[in-house]
């Protein structure tokens, strides 16, 4: 297994006030979980964002990203250390019924039970220290990268985004969203930011969801302060954009995607630079 489970791409402190984070196209499936899997890594694969990263690099100019190399079914850097699956892992601790996220529910917690509806990953159930050392080796060091990045952005710029980036399957309608941003109800930014990545892709000529079906994880509740000028943002990619037509390689499209991606980064770095966002939260 590689010494860091996770790439980082411009300098530190950040050259921008926008942070890219891309947590789940890691496709880097380590022996020890390939030992305990029911499946072939090619059955885990649905777990992944497949291939974003190649979009968030080819967007990128001056942004600090962070791209993790670890497979989904390995740790789920979108989770909080707390989501463990009492069903496959022997350091779960009890969670109150009323507690329990939906993700968590359906096999998708900390370190993830299924690969797809009906599809179990593992063959055993994992013991504490294993999942503890995930924690410890893969969870913690990303976001405490994460965190310091965006800290040193705020203190350089006065304000800074972190966008969160992933993909999605086409969602059902031929008028469905093929972006949907969230940011958790207003939670995690103020509306001025998510209304000019909305405005930028709609500009591009896609069709744009806020928060529905997706509003935004553990990545946009931890890190996301906007009373202290650190915004937090997600982007959910309908796959068929840029990937091939059997949605496994980079597509055609990828190019233009990642033209409408460094639109929207543009868009927000105007507006963070221009001032007018500090404190915009209170």
């Amino acid at each position: 297994m590689p010494l860091s489970s996770f790439d980082r791409f411009g300098q530190m402190p950040p050259a921008s006030p926008v942070v890219l984070s891309v947590p789940h196209a890691g496709r880097d499936y380590p022996l020890p979980l390939r030992a305990a899997a029911a499946v072939p890594t090619e059955a885990m694969r649905p777990l992944e964002d497949r291939h974003v990263d190649a979009v968030a690099i080819a967007a990128r100019r001056h942004e600090t990203l962070f791209v993790q190399q670890r497979a989904r079914a390995w740790i789920d850097l979108n989770r909080a250390e707390e989501e463990r699956d009492p069903l496959i892992d022997e350091g779960a601790r009890p969670i109150a019924t009323g507690a329990i996220s939906a993700k968590l529910r359906s096999g998708l917690g900390l370190v993830p039970r299924r690969a797809a509806p009906g599809v179990a990953i593992w063959c055993r159930r994992l013991g504490d220290d294993e999942v503890a050392r995930r924690i410890v080796e893969d969870h913690r060091p990303y976001h405490a990268a994460l965190g310091e990045a965006l800290a040193a952005a705020r203190t350089r710029f006065g304000a800074a985004l972190l966008i969160d980036l992933h993909s999605m399957p086409r969602l059902p309608g031929a008028t469905a969203a093929q972006i949907v941003l969230g940011d958790r109800f207003g939670q995690s930014a103020v509306a001025r930011l998510s209304h000019r990545l909305e405005t930028a892709a709609r500009a591009a000529g896609l069709r744009v969801a806020m928060n529905a079906p997706y509003s935004g994880g553990f990545v946009l509740a931890r890190h996301a302060r906007p009373r202290d000028d650190i915004h937090a943002i997600q982007i959910e990619v309908d796959r068929s954009l840029y990937l091939d037509a059997a949605l496994d390689r980079p597509g055609p499209g990828l190019a233009q995607t990642a033209a409408i991606l460094r639109a929207m980064i543009d868009a927000a770095v105007d507006d963070l630079l221009d001032g007018s966002l500090m404190n915009a939260a209170e």
